[in-house]
């Protein structure tokens, strides 16, 4: 595959959707240590409205399309992890619109826009415990696999490392937003939820691409 269209974001979207029904049970505990216990089910409606606005959109513009795509999880689920989602979705989006397909490096601007959105619209930066740290190595390794010339899969083994190797970093942060920010270095030591949903839906982009092992 040397590049990304709309139908393949659909598909993207429906792995997601399909992931966080399969996780919900697991953020639901997640966030009940630290939360209120609701992202689960925050995640599971968020991207079964995506997979819905999916099957009702006839849209080839890949950029537009994940924009609509953000505006459908905004909607759904107007919790802070449902915005965070459906602004970075909307930002990567307005960064590729006008593309029918994105390569590698159409890929990169998506997702570093998709983070640029979160951190602006959170307040956050990596370091604090949050989605980004995550979301943020995962970008800077697709933008360097881009830079690099590679290809679209290499790129997104590059970003499946790296946002393994960040939701591990994560766990010995210590949080500075949110409900669990309370619990301040009581939270070292424990998975930020927020983190694990995001490493959700990057596994939706990889499994599209390298399969669930990634080979």
């Amino acid at each position: 595959m040397e590049a990304l269209t709309a139908a393949d974001l659909k598909a993207i979207v429906s792995r997601i959707a399909d992931i966080m029904t399969a996780k919900k049970e697991e953020l639901i505990r997640l966030d009940g240590a630290v939360g209120d216990g609701d992202l689960g089910l925050t995640m599971e409606k968020a991207f079964a409205a995506a997979r819905e606005e999916c099957t009702r959109l006839e849209e080839p513009d890949a950029g537009k399309l994940a924009l609509k795509l953000g505006a459908a999880i905004a909607r759904a689920a107007p919790s802070t992890m449902g915005t965070l989602v459906a602004t970075g979705f909307m930002s990567g989006g307005k960064a590729v619109s006008g593309r029918q397909a994105l390569d590698l490096a159409g890929m990169a601007a998506f997702f570093e826009a998709f983070v640029a959105g979160i951190m602006q619209r959170g307040k956050a930066k990596p370091g604090e415990k949050t989605l980004l740290d995550v979301l943020h190595p995962a970008a800077q390794a697709l933008k360097q696999a881009a830079a690099e010339g590679a290809s679209i899969e290499e790129g997104f083994r590059r970003l499946r490392q790296a946002a393994a190797e960040g939701l591990a970093a994560s766990r010995d942060m210590v949080a500075q937003h949110g409900r669990v920010a309370y619990y301040q270095e009581q939270s070292r030591g424990k998975e930020d939820p927020g983190a694990v949903a995001a490493s959700y839906i990057l596994s939706g982009f990889c499994e599209h691409l390298l399969g669930p092992s990634g080979a």
